[in-house]
């Protein structure tokens, strides 16, 4: 009655599809280093699939496991002096002692790793008092207090004398033990009975034998659907049934919004952070994120809107919305952050926090001017002369205003020379939580992405490389490259120009022996 169809036999016995990790960028890191500020330890994270979440996830943990290598990034790019205010009332840089509770559309890898590494912790419960009595530090997951009971009476949780209804949900959520009857209005231990009258302190005293040592049915994330690589499917295949139940699963409805139940996902979601990927924004906070000027659909907006609404109804919440500050290269270089742009997915008005590789704009309830100021400071610098005089130009911002001197190194090499000693020691790796991908997957699919971008910036370069290489022999010791693209043996003049084109990516990217 539950399902519409159920597929099972042989036919459907296949390993699940394991989605590709895309490689991680030292802007995306630098991005993933500026947001992990923004999360408050005890708090709520969502926050998506793709390098940029996988990023962001990675410098959480470097925040819990590395926190001194850490500590020292921060003082290196200046962000505690920066965002002083912003990170200490909505954020922090000390390591998870409480933990995270996930809140996400999609459960996927990177929670996974938060998981792993002991961050992705704080259980939830579905039940209001339970929530509120968590949220006021009264009541742990771990610990349940000797005078539960007349805490859950004083806020009418229960009754007294107590009914049947009420011994469902104290045995439910183990505020009783395990192995509790309830019979004509008594409690039995096995045999021995116990009033279940708490308005006699003695009953009262009697029944505090009874109570439990941890709480039951917690959840550490809510999720719709999950996704992600072969390694993410045999981790929940290699959990205990008992351990599988801490990943709740459900509708979007329920995951993307608070209606419905909202005293208790509110209660659930405190210190929210809900992350979300935009492709670009404007100098006046407007999110771009799934749609081109022109009507070019690139992405569903999935549940991106629900959670910018989400993020603003909640009083402790923030909307964090991440994009790196460039795309293409060469002549084909763009700013993603636009002066103006003609679709937009999240209006201005429900603008909060936007983070590049540069840094944090915190410009919720700020005027035009001063959102445009904390903009351009995260904007790359070749592109922030313009953007200012553009602003000027239809009177934005005040003629006499500067870009402070402190923002107007914001280039590619300087944070590549930033992370360069972190390199050395091994940290910021491509694939920070692995990959599905062979050594050469990687490295042919590095060497054609890098064609592809080279040949967008600097197309003539490309060419006279092609040419070059029509006159070359094929080298040795890349077969299994063309073999594996099926074009060992071309047909054709299509194929051979394509075989040569696979050649000159990979002699650029230095992958030739």
């Amino acid at each position: 009655d539950t399902y519409d169809m159920v597929l099972q036999g042989p036919f459907f016995d296949y390993q699940l599809f394991g989605a590709p990790k895309d490689p991680v960028s030292v802007a995306d890191y630098m991005i993933g280093i500026h947001t992990s500020t923004l999360i408050k330890d005890g708090g709520t994270l969502q926050v998506g699939i793709g390098a940029l979440g996988d990023a962001i996830v990675a410098g959480l943990i470097m925040r819990n496991d590395h926190n001194d290598i850490y500590q020292e990034l921060l003082e290196k790019i200046n962000i505690k002096k920066r965002c002083e205010r912003l990170i200490n009332k909505w954020g922090g840089t000390d390591v998870f002692k409480q933990g995270l509770y996930g809140s996400s559309e999609m459960f996927v890898d990177a929670f996974m790793q938060l998981y792993k590494n002991k961050i992705l912790k704080r259980k939830v419960f579905d039940s209001v008092p339970i929530m509120k009595l968590i949220n006021e530090g009264y009541l742990a997951a771990d610990n349940i207090p000797p005078d539960i009971l007349d805490r859950l009476l004083a806020m009418k949780a229960i009754q007294s004398p107590l009914n049947d209804e009420d011994f469902k949900f104290l045995t439910e959520f183990g505020i009783l033990s395990k192995g509790l009857r309830f019979e004509d209005g008594r409690i039995y231990d096995e045999e021995i009975a116990y009033s279940a009258d708490l308005r006699d302190e003695q009953a009262r005293m009697e029944i505090r034998k009874l109570l439990g040592q941890e709480l039951l049915k917690g959840t550490i994330i809510q999720g719709a659907f999950f996704v992600g690589p072969k390694s993410f499917y045999q981790a929940l295949n290699d959990m205990s049934e008992e351990e599988r139940q801490l990943f709740a699963m459900s509708g979007v409805e329920k995951v993307n919004q608070l209606y419905g139940d909202e005293e208790l996902r509110t209660l659930q979601r405190k210190d929210g952070r809900f992350v979300n990927t935009g492709m670009m924004a404007t100098v006046l906070g407007a999110i771009v994120s799934d749609q081109l000027e022109d009507g070019r659909i690139v992405s569903g907006v999935g549940g991106q809107y629900n959670f910018v609404a989400m993020g603003h109804a909640l009083h402790d919440a923030r909307v964090i919305i991440v994009l790196r500050s460039t795309k293409g290269s060469g002549r084909k270089l763009r700013s993603n952050i636009r002066f103006n742009y003609g679709h937009c997915t999240i209006p201005k008005h429900l603008k909060d926090i936007i983070i590049t590789e540069y840094g944090i704009a915190d410009v919720r309830g700020k005027p035009d001017k001063q959102v445009i100021a904390e903009m351009i400071n995260i904007a790359d610098s070749r592109f922030q002369k313009q953007l200012l005089a553009k602003a000027k130009k239809y009177g934005k911002i005040p003629m006499d205003y500067e870009i402070p001197e402190e923002y107007r190194h914001n280039t590619p090499e300087k944070l590549k020379a930033l992370l360069a000693p972190y390199h050395a020691q091994g940290y910021f790796p491509p694939f920070p939580f692995g990959t599905d991908l062979t050594k050469d997957d990687i490295e042919l699919a590095g060497s054609l992405k890098a064609l592809k971008s080279l040949a967008g910036g600097y197309p003539l370069q490309v060419a006279k490389g092609m040419l070059l290489e029509l006159l070359r022999p094929i080298p040795k010791g890349i077969d299994h490259h063309l073999e594996r693209l099926e074009l060992l043996r071309p047909f054709g003049v299509k194929e051979r120009i394509y075989r040569k084109m696979v050649v000159l990516a990979l002699r650029n990217n230095g992958c030739l022996r």
